[in-house]
């Protein structure tokens, strides 16, 4: 059906889409994925049935309807397209923007029927305003008139009524105005509301088409993910079956290599035994010859026994192997006999339990009716009895299944699966073939030959058939069920499907045969119950039941007929199924008559009295039984009508009143069939519609030919209305012996008519008297079940013997002062020559002519008549009434005159004259300032006046002009405009003026005048166009060319000069340029802007840089996160209904748990609908988010390539650029710009970037100088195809190294490239690096910076940890700032814990050497092998600008005054940022003395030390001094103020715990008398120290009047310390004269 005839309710759409949904459904519950595509074309057809119900209201305004019917044609065709199914999305966007289109449109027209509407009140309103004043005045004129009759003021009376009768008139005026405009106004109100209710229903259509893409798209998403689900268990079952095979293989090698072992054990085992065999016959050998034996025949029996044993052994094998075979036999047998008798065991029971309640019943019936009746024996009767009852059980069985197996008893019907396989074994013939193969046929025994026992038996089985018959009867039928669904209608189908016997002969036998075919889903039975009871008589069917059918299975069915009267039956045979009855229909068609007529009206057209015209009428039987027929005209032939026109003007008309009979007759044949067609077969239901569409058509035909004949004969009396005008109202009736009979019958008018045959009748027409003629026939038939057909015949006879054949000459579409030529051929039927005059109408003498003007044309031929037509412009006017001007249609009358017999013939020309003009448009052309480097392009439109096609072509073009396409030559389709491409390119600067001429094909010009201006410009580009190759998207390519100044002299004879038209030569100085590219253009030009010396030129570099649009990338990044959101939306609604599902189940659930649920329920729905409102925007994504690059990378993957072209003009100035003003101080001309075209072609990458969110760019960042930082890019190839990969050449003097390129990339495969930096400068370093494939380049940019690491530290070069009481420790801290860019790494490392230490201390020791030349900064060490020094932490990181805290903690064990060591900062591992000295001592006791120059060594003793305690009974026997201090004091002689010599002398006490209770220490000075005799002044003499306090003792000293000079003082003094002991220092001052004018070293 199409979809104009589907007009389904809402309800039937859902009815219709039910089914679908459920076996959806049902496919979802079982797991099972169906094709993606089957199920659209499905779901699309759905929708269509519902769009096409919807499409089934009509609109009542036709300018509406209009609109609705295109846009109805649109949604079909969205609705309609199944097969496309990829191209969806685009199909409904089309669809959604047609209709968007639609409401546009709508809205534009909604808003002007507002607009007239309001005019139309506005007019209403004025009106009824204008109403009112008019009635106002009118009262007012009223009341004047009034008073002027009072008055008798007659002048102003007769004014006054004047005036009354304009304002009455006016005022109807206006009402009459008023009643329009409210119609209108009502109209136009009508139209509005018709059109928001089809606004309205367009509106509908739409959010319905949504709705079902909507649907259309959730199905294919659960149709993809029931797919995806399919494929994953295929893989998962794909894994497992290679799992399997893997272990099979494992094991079958691990098989493999055990036996190879076995087999290598055996051999050695067969070698052993072949070694040992040949070591018992050697033995065997030399027992023989010991005993002088026959060595080769006792060697020989020993073999041929030693056969003999394996052969009695093979043999004992095989019988041992022979006899567990019969064994096993044995006991098959054996239990296959167990199962034998378990089996009939069981059929025991079954036949047992078969008769338990309703056999028992009727068996105690028939024993007392055969005891009362016959006595015989009980084991004869019993015998006889159970025979019969076992066939009567055979019969019932089938009826009482489902009550043998409820009664047969659980312990028989449990069999284990061994007995089962076993009885299938045992059962496959049956236990007794004499009982099963019998047929125990109830209804052929006799009386006779039943004795009384069986008589019984029988009664009893009848009455239970009967009574499980009508159990079967009233409806206990089982359901048909199948994979979840309920057949529902018939479970059978035939084939045929209607039993049909058609065209029987009485005393005949027909048979047929159908097969019944299990349509249902599951086994099923069948039986046939009967025929219908009125064909008893004649039907009898053959129908074995074929028992138990599978679905699918069929059986035949025989049925014979009988016919023994010659009359149509119908009936049906019935049959009874499992699952209900159902019948088969039958009809049995006797012969008959089926007649018709291939056409009911004959049409002889119009010919000339005298003449015979024949046709012919065929009349066919398509029935299988014949008739005579006989034809006749109508009773009297009343029913025909004609109208004669005699040469003596008169018209004579006469009309029959039979007329309503005829229309009965010639309707028969259809009613005929139509009553007939219920009694033809199915068989024959094509030749049936075949024969009913011949008759309908000859209806038409009928109706068609009428009226077309009642025009040829209004046509035929206009033509001869010009003939006898005034005779033509005196109207004769003419007798019916007057009128001749014209359309007669021919030979064949009655005879027999066979079956399926047919017989041609003739007709024939005899035109006596001029008019028009009609006759009507009837078709009479013998047999009388046959009725009779009716047809007619009409013509048209003329009396004129000159005619045209073709009186309508047709010159079709001329163009104006074109010639045009025809000849019109002039039959006579006179049978003498007429003299014959052609004339045309005088409004056209000027433009058409018939030559010759006067002919003679011969008794019964033809003559030519030569007609020539030259239409001028002055045609419209001259024609007048004859031409149209809208449709330009000429229809010029020419009259043939018979000279002798004034009669005429009417002859018409048409013709269709049209212009042959050609329009240009614009008829002008100013190409503007054109430089000799490029060319101009303008478009003209050439539009076809003319209705005819013709051929132009522009003709003698200038060199410098050309025309496209095909060089300005082709053809024009009538009216057609064509927009023509005029290129313009200057040879030489000047002012141009010419003439384009464009020529038709008949040779008409139209001219196209055209201005130019030639300009040279000083410079010029090398290439104007740049074609760049196919560059992948971030890729770069490169093109170079030229800027050139050739302008060297201003001599414009020897070469041309720059200038612009005729103007003044451009001087010859330095040119500037420079490039304006554009902001959203992917190129570059590289110089921009630049100068170029007369004679010289400058190199620029053009760059294409294809990258993707970031607005495009940011909308393609907001549809992925709305479709996340829309994904997690739905996640979360499964979720929040899967909960609901399992509430719902719980069964106990308190109220305060329901009103909680209704809170989270609540509150979900509000994150929803707050999620859902929470749309992403494009401005708000950043380029580095994740959603940003993901979409980046998508569109990347699906670049389907692109083409752009850029045209960059380059302005161009006569002088220098300054460096620090630019270009302002220059000024271009427009006219002297350049322009350089650009092809840019971008096509997808072969290989893209995976690594770092698919950036182009790898930024290194920070890196120290001369560190090294390692990057992995990773790429892919996303071509389908494997790509060898090249690499561009990096700086082999920079700091970049490609570490590992890839050679080869297979198709989807990911490698990783390595590139390092190793900066040697504080800089940025950029390079690039291309990715070279077959077809596209990728360029890298890497980039990074070297940073120069700078670090502060708050020390210097020395930490003196000062004094320390030894085993205690002391701490100090020093902060070191990072003050570079870049985070530091950092490491602390000291000297005493260096790994070279070892090797260092090999050498000299350092006090040998002088102090200059010590290169040791390790000190003493402490004894128990733990660093003196320590440092936290020792390796970390500095952030830039941050600072870093160094703890150093001084932990001595013993005393000593020389603990030193030294701390190095190193950066990265490799540099030394900051060394630091550590120095520190430590004594036992809380005092010292520090100052002047160290007497002993830095270097400890390697000596054995004494215990402390020995130590300190040592020093108490001893008493001397500790420790020397020399003080060196030099005077300064010969300065104008002499200054004593001064040095110092510290003193301190330390501050411990260990000692807090001490008191404070004392210090004292001995030998002072010497030390003043000899020049020395000690400021403190003696004092006290507290703890932690150090005092410095000055010491000068003056040379006394007694020194030599060249004789150093030397004076030894005795330092007492009392603390916790007492120690005493041997001071020692050294004192000598320095002169000031020595020179120094």
């Amino acid at each position: 059906m199409e979809d104009n005839e589907i007009s389904y309710s809402k309800e039937e759409e859902q009815t219709s889409l039910l089914p679908f949904l459920e076996e959806e459904e049902k496919e979802d519950k079982a797991g099972q994925c169906s094709n993606v595509e089957e199920h659209w074309e499905e779901y699309k057809l759905e929708e269509e049935l519902a769009g096409g119900g919807k499409m089934g209201n009509k609109d009542t305004s036709e300018g509406v309807g209009d609109k609705y019917d295109s846009s109805m044609e649109s949604l079909e065709h969205y609705l309609g397209d199944v097969n496309n199914v990829q191209a969806v999305k685009y199909t409904d966007r089309v669809c959604v923007l047609t209709l968007q289109r639609n409401l546009k449109e709508l809205n534009d027209i909604a808003k002007e029927k507002e607009l007239v509407v309001q005019k139309v009140r506005d007019k209403l309103s004025t009106c009824q305003l204008r109403i009112k004043m008019l009635a106002k005045q009118l009262d007012c004129v009223d009341i004047e008139i009034e008073k002027e009759e009072e008055a008798g003021n007659v002048a102003a009376l007769s004014r006054l009524q004047a005036m009354h009768r304009r304002l009455c008139t006016e005022l109807e005026k206006e009402k009459d105005f008023e009643l329009k405009i409210g119609l209108t106004l009502k109209e136009n109100i009508k139209e509005e509301e018709s059109r928001k209710e089809y606004e309205e229903r367009h509106k509908k259509i739409l959010e319905d088409a949504k709705r079902n893409h909507e649907k259309a798209v959730c199905f294919l998403r659960k149709s993809i993910a029931r797919i995806h689900e399919k494929n994953a268990k295929e893989e998962a079952k794909n894994q497992e079956h290679m799992e399997r095979r893997i272990q099979a293989v494992l094991s079958l090698k691990n098989s493999i290599t055990s036996n190879r072992e076995k087999l290598q054990t055996l051999q050695v085992w067969n070698k052993a035994m072949a070694f040992e065999a040949k070591k018992q016959e050697m033995k065997m050998r030399e027992a023989i010859l010991a005993e002088g034996g026959n060595v080769a025949k006792e060697i020989f029996l020993h073999k041929r026994l030693l056969e003999h044993e394996k052969q009695k052994q093979a043999s004992r094998e095989l019988q041992k192997s022979r006899k567990i075979e019969i064994v096993s036999q044995i006991l098959q047998e054996k239990a296959s006999l167990y199962k034998q008798k378990k089996s009939q065991s069981c059929t025991k029971a079954i036949k047992g339990g078969g008769k338990l309640d309703d056999s028992l019943r009727w068996r105690m019936k028939t024993w007392q009716y055969i005891e009362k009746t016959w006595k015989h024996s009980a084991g004869a009767i019993s015998q006889s009895w159970w025979s019969r009852t076992a066939c009567s059980s055979a019969d019932v069985r089938t009826a009482s299944v489902g009550e043998i197996s409820e009664k047969i008893p659980h312990d028989v019907l449990c069999e284990s699966g061994e007995d089962e396989k076993g009885r299938d074994d045992t059962l496959v013939e049956p236990e007794f073939p004499g009982l099963w193969s019998q047929e125990c046929d109830l209804h052929k025994i006799s009386k006779e030959e039943m004795g009384p026992n069986q008589l019984a038996t029988r009664v009893v089985t009848e009455e239970i058939f009967e009574k499980k018959k009508e159990e079967l009867q009233t409806g206990i039928f089982q359901k048909q069920i199948g994979s979840g669904h309920e057949r529902k209608g018939c479970t059978f189908y035939s084939k045929p499907s209607c039993i049909h016997f058609k065209d029987f002969d009485v005393g005949q036998i027909y048979k047929k045969k159908i097969v019944l075919i299990n349509a249902s889903y599951s086994v099923n039975f069948c039986r046939l119950v009967g025929v219908s009871e009125w064909l008893k008589d004649f039907i009898s069917i053959r129908f074995d039941p074929p028992g138990k059918m599978s679905a699918g299975m069929s059986c035949e069915v025989v049925v014979t007929f009988k016919p023994m009267i010659n009359e149509t039956l119908e009936g049906e045979v019935m049959f009874m199924a499992q699952t209900g009855s159902f019948s088969v229909p039958l009809k049995c068609t006797a012969k008959r008559c089926i007649l018709a007529l291939d056409k009911e009206l004959i049409d002889f057209g119009s010919h000339v009295v005298g003449e015979t015209i024949s046709r012919t009428i065929n009349l066919t039987n398509s029935g299988a039984l014949g008739t005579r027929f006989k034809v006749q005209t109508s009773a009297g032939d009343s029913s025909t009508c004609r109208a004669t026109a005699k040469s003596s003007g008169r018209m004579v008309t006469r009309h029959f009143s039979d007329c309503v009979p005829e229309q009965k007759v010639s309707n028969s044949p259809v009613t005929s069939v139509v009553e007939k067609k219920e009694q033809i077969c199915p068989d024959h239901s094509e030749e049936v519609t075949y024969c009913v569409a011949q008759v309908e058509q000859q209806r038409t035909e009928t109706s068609l030919s009428s009226s077309s004949t009642e025009q040829l004969g209004q046509d035929v009396l206009n033509s001869r209305s010009d003939v006898g005008t005034d005779n033509a109202h005196n109207l004769v009736e003419l007798s019916p012996e007057e009128t001749p009979v014209e359309i007669m019958l021919g030979k064949v008018t009655e005879g027999e008519i066979g079956p399926f045959s047919s017989v041609k009748l003739q007709i024939i027409f005899i035109p006596a008297i001029p008019g028009d003629v009609r006759a009507q026939f009837v078709i009479m038939f013998d047999n009388s079940d046959c009725k009779p057909l009716c047809f007619s015949a009409i013509g048209v006879s003329i009396d004129v013997p000159v005619w045209v054949p073709n009186p309508n000459i047709d010159l079709k579409i001329c163009m104006y002062d074109q010639l045009y030529q025809d000849c019109i051929v002039i039959q006579s039927r006179a049978k003498a020559t007429l003299c014959l005059k052609f004339e045309v109408c005088k409004e056209l003498s000027k433009h058409m002519e018939l030559l010759p003007k006067t002919g003679y044309i011969q008794a019964q031929s033809s003559f030519s008549v030569q007609l020539k037509f030259l239409p001028r412009h002055s045609l419209p006017k001259d024609a007048g009434s004859y031409f149209n001007e809208e449709t330009r249609v000429l229809e010029v009358p020419v009259t043939i005159l018979i000279v002798d017999k004034a009669k005429k013939v009417n002859i018409t020309v048409h013709a269709i004259v049209t212009t042959s003009d050609l329009e240009i448009s614009p008829a002008q052309i100013n190409f503007g300032y054109c430089t000799v480097y490029e060319a101009v392009q303008t478009n003209v439109t050439l539009t076809n006046k003319s209705i005819l096609p013709q051929e132009f072509g522009f003709v003698r073009l200038p060199e410098f002009v050309e025309i496209q396409p095909n060089d300005g030559i082709g053809i024009l389709l009538p009216l057609e405009s064509l927009t023509l491409d005029v290129i313009f390119k200057a040879d030489k600067a000047k002012e141009y003026s010419f003439e384009l001429t464009c020529k038709s094909e008949i040779n008409r010009q139209f001219k196209l005048s055209c201005k130019a201006v030639g300009v040279h410009p000083p410079l010029e580009l090398s290439h104007s166009l740049v074609q760049f190759a196919a560059t992948a998207l971030n890729g770069v390519s490169t093109a170079k060319l030229y800027v050139m100044n050739s302008h060297a002299s201003v001599n414009h004879f020897t070469h041309a000069v720059p200038r612009i038209g005729n103007g003044e030569v451009a001087p010859v100085v330095p040119t500037s340029f420079e490039f304006c590219v554009p902001e959203d253009c992917p190129v570059t030009i590289t110089p921009s802007v630049g100068t170029v010396l007369p004679g010289k030129k400058s190199l620029i570099q053009v760059s294409f840089r294809p990258t993707l649009s970031d607005q495009l990338i940011r909308e393609e990044a907001v549809r992925r996160l709305c479709r996340a959101a829309a994904t997690g939306a739905e996640i979360q609604k499964r979720k929040k209904d899967e909960k609901r599902e399992g509430k719902k189940l719980s069964i106990s659930i308190t109220r305060q748990q329901s009103c909680r649920q209704l809170v989270r329920d609540g509150s979900s729905k509000y994150l929803t609908s707050l999620y859902s409102s929470e749309q992403p925007q494009s401005k708000d994504l950043k380029p580095d988010s994740d959603a940003y690059m993901a979409a980046q990378a998508f569109l990347m993957r699906n670049f389907s390539g692109r083409f752009e072209k850029f045209i960059i003009p380059c302005f161009v100035a006569s002088g220098q650029i300054d460096e620090k003003k630019g270009s302002e101080n220059l000024s271009c001309s427009p006219y002297n710009t350049l322009y350089l075209e650009l092809h840019c072609p971008a096509v997808a990458p072969s290989v893209v970037i995976t690594s770092d969110n698919g950036k182009n760019t790898v930024n290194f960042g920070d890196v120290a100088v001369g560190h090294r930082m390692i990057k992995r890019i990773t790429i892919q190839n996303i071509s389908p195809e494997k790509l060898e990969l090249g690499f561009s050449v990096l700086n082999p003097n920079g700091p970049f190294l490609l570490v590992r390129p890839v050679g080869m990339l297979e198709a989807g495969e990911n490698k990783a490239l390595i590139v390092s930096f190793c900066p040697n400068e504080n800089k940025w370093f950029c390079e690039t690096l291309d990715i070279r494939t077959a077809k596209t380049n990728l360029t890298l940019s890497i980039t990074g910076h070297g940073v120069m690491p700078s670090t502060v530290c708050s020390v210097e070069e020395v930490l003196d940890m000062g004094y320390v009481i030894a085993r205690e420790k002391v701490t100090s801290t020093f902060k070191i700032q990072n003050t570079s860019t870049l985070t530091l790494q950092y490491s602390v490392q000291l000297d005493s814990l260096s790994s070279t230490r070892d090797k260092d201390q090999q050498s000299l020791p350092s006090f040998i050497t002088s102090s200059l030349q010590r290169t040791e900064f390790v000190g003493t060490q402490n004894y128990n092998g733990l660093s003196v020094f320590s440092i936290f932490p020792t390796e970390g990181e500095i952030v830039a600008g941050k600072s870093q805290d160094f703890i150093v903690t001084f932990s001595p064990d013993h005393e000593s005054l020389y603990y030193s060591d030294r701390l190095k900062f190193v950066l990265f591992g490799k540099k030394i940022a900051h060394v630091i000295h550590l120095k520190g001592a430590a004594r036992d006791h809380p005092m010292f003395v520090e100052g002047g120059v160290p007497l002993d060594v830095p270097i400890e003793s390697l000596a054995v030390t004494l215990p402390t305690s020995s130590q300190k009974a040592l020093k108490a026997e001893l008493q001397e001094p500790v420790k020397s201090i020399l003080l060196m004091l030099d005077y300064i002689e010969g300065e104008s103020s002499p200054v004593p010599a001064v040095t110092e002398l510290k003193v301190g006490a330390i501050k411990t715990a260990q000692f807090a209770s001490k008191k404070n220490m004392e210090f004292s000075f001995d030998s002072l008398p010497l030390l003043q005799q000899k020049g020395f002044t000690i400021e403190s003499v003696k004092g006290t120290i507290e703890p932690g306090q150090v005092k410095c003792i000055s010491v000068s000293w003056v040379p006394p009047a007694d020194f030599r000079a060249d004789d150093p003082l030397l004076v030894t003094a005795l330092l007492t310390l009392k603390g916790d002991i007492k120690e005493s220092y041997r001071i020692l001052f050294m004192a000598k004269v320095v002169s000031a004018y020595a020179p120094t070293k």
